[in-house]
């Protein structure tokens, strides 16, 4: 059974004074597929269903559309996040291809000079290329989370890399905003400047976050209503994938769906 063979809908009822969940695995990606399953869910329930979180599928917007009328879209902060976060790595990748090509071009100038060639290297001992690739994990933690190491890597990379830098205080920035507890308004005023902060950016994924930004600038927005993720769904579907890679994929798929019941009954 491949990945894309169950596709799972989470969503958070919390009309009625309740808050509940309600979980639906429909073969397939197909968004028709999925609605028409979901629509066999009377729509009196259905109609309950107060919030949807999401992961910025344009997919998972349109079933939610159509089948929970009343509800309002949330997209989930994590998703949000991770793609700024993708973002600053591809302007990372995008130096440390840079630093391959400035060291190919100081090994052909020994060659031809008949020298050996001795790398580059920085003061904590990291050679360009080896600079770029461990800022990966640098650049998606909380300073406070550094150990010294990284601490001291950080700084050379923030030196050299001034980009790198403000993507990184933006990203922190980002997070706070998420964390603070402010009303929907003064969440709008801060995602509004920090928007004009990234457009500084100037750099084509940053572009791609800003594109998506203004895309569904609502439903970012719509998390500070009530703070709802889709966290769960992000677990469940995680235990889904580890249960099935431990056999190393699936073939009787009934049997397969019913120890999965049993398990996460």
């Amino acid at each position: 059974m491949s990945c894309g063979e169950l596709y799972t809908v989470v969503t958070n009822p919390s009309g009625h004074g309740g808050r509940g969940t309600l979980i639906a695995m429909v073969k397939g990606t197909d968004a028709e597929a999925v609605i028409a399953v979901l629509e066999k869910i009377g729509l009196s329930k259905r109609k309950t269903v107060r919030e949807v979180t999401l992961d910025l599928s344009p997919t998972m917007m349109k079933i939610a559309r159509k089948v929970f009328p009343n509800a309002y879209l949330t997209n989930d902060r994590f998703h949000v996040q991770r793609l700024f976060y993708e973002a600053i790595d591809d302007l990372r990748i995008t130096y440390r291809w840079m630093a391959r090509d400035i060291e190919n071009e100081e090994i052909r100038r020994c060659r031809e000079e008949k020298r050996d060639y001795v790398p580059f290297r920085y003061r904590n001992g990291d050679t360009r290329k080896q600079l770029l690739a461990r800022a990966k994990h640098i650049l998606t933690k909380n300073q406070v989370n550094w150990t010294e190491t990284q601490r001291l890597r950080a700084e050379i990379i923030f030196e050299n890399y001034p980009d790198l830098r403000y993507a990184y205080q933006l990203a922190q920035e980002l997070t706070k905003i998420y964390n603070s507890k402010s009303s929907v308004d003064v969440a709008r005023t801060r995602l509004a400047r920090w928007y004009e902060a990234v457009e500084a950016m100037d750099y084509g994924a940053f572009q791609t976050v800003l594109n998506t930004f203004h895309n569904h600038y609502q439903t970012i927005l719509n998390f500070f209503v009530n703070r709802d993720t889709n966290a769960f769904a992000e677990s469940f579907n995680s235990k889904v994938k580890a249960f099935r890679n431990q056999f190393r994929g699936v073939r009787d798929i009934p049997f397969f769906l019913y120890r999965l019941a049993k398990l996460t009954a």
